[in-house]
């Protein structure tokens, strides 16, 4: 396991958005039925390296495939996006949706049945798996040589899930609101391993020679945006069209190998 956005003047407009008007006069008019006219304002737990991190450069000062994502969906429907740094479980709950807080999670949203039941999901935007990363030195090669030690994972995450499904029941799993605690944790020694999405742990394991990724799980986890159920279907068609447009365009692509390549 880091934007506010000017809405345009009605649909024809926003077409012309998506298809690459340069207009920077976007209308009061609240097209998209965003929380605030012209704005979109997206809920993410930060860090989640590569999927949102704090970035000062950044419009919204956030970066991240997700947020670069959102950004160029922004720009193309000619608002501005805001970024609000929330607490994973609670966004993948929907309660900031639905309270509204903000407009769209923006935060590495798997889909899941459970979550559908409080959440109405774009179209998928990455295919993930789970994994788990220990310290290269600990001899650790699989989740059966963690058994009465301690995993980190992430609370409300499907690395929870998996974890609580796979791991040896004399295994302690200690829970953590974000990444940004789970990987001191384990540099510090609190935790024996990290079970958490593959990506994540790649970055770690890039970033530090001292640990690595022991095993992968396929899980057929999807990645999407997620608004308040029932509430938001025009915010939502927008999203599923700017998406859309950037895989016709390339944009998606571009993004995609800055991340990932």
């Amino acid at each position: 396991m880091s934007r506010l956005t000017k809405i345009i003047a009605g649909t024809a407009v926003a077409a012309l958005a998506l298809a690459g008007c340069s207009s920077t006069e976007p209308s009061a008019e609240n097209t998209l039925g965003t929380i605030t006219p012209g704005t979109i304002t997206a809920c993410a737990d930060a860090p989640f390296i590569p999927f949102e991190f704090e970035d000062a450069s950044a419009p919204s000062g956030y970066s991240g495939f997700d947020i670069d994502i959102m950004q160029a969906i922004a720009d193309k429907l000619n608002v501005k996006l805001v970024v609000m740094d929330s607490d994973f479980n609670t966004i993948q709950s929907g309660a900031p949706m639905a309270a509204g807080n903000c407009d769209v999670g923006a935060s590495a949203i798997t889909v899941t049945d459970e979550r559908k039941a409080n959440l109405d999901f774009s179209d998928a935007y990455y295919d993930s798996l789970q994994s788990l990363l220990v310290p290269k030195s600990s001899g650790i090669t699989s989740l059966d040589d963690l058994a009465g030690k301690n995993i980190g994972i992430q609370a409300g995450t499907t690395g929870e899930i998996y974890a609580k499904a796979n791991a040896p029941a004399s295994a302690s799993l200690v829970a953590f609101p974000s990444d940004g605690e789970m990987w001191p944790a384990l540099q510090a020694g609190q935790v024996d391993a990290l079970l958490e999405d593959y990506p994540v742990n790649s970055q770690h394991a890039q970033s530090d020679s001292s640990y690595i990724i022991v095993a992968k799980y396929e899980t057929d986890e999807q990645y999407a945006f997620a608004v308040a159920k029932g509430k938001n279907p025009d915010l939502l068609k927008a999203i599923n069209d700017g998406l859309q447009g950037l895989r016709d365009d390339g944009t998606y692509d571009t993004l995609y190998n800055k991340y990932f390549s």
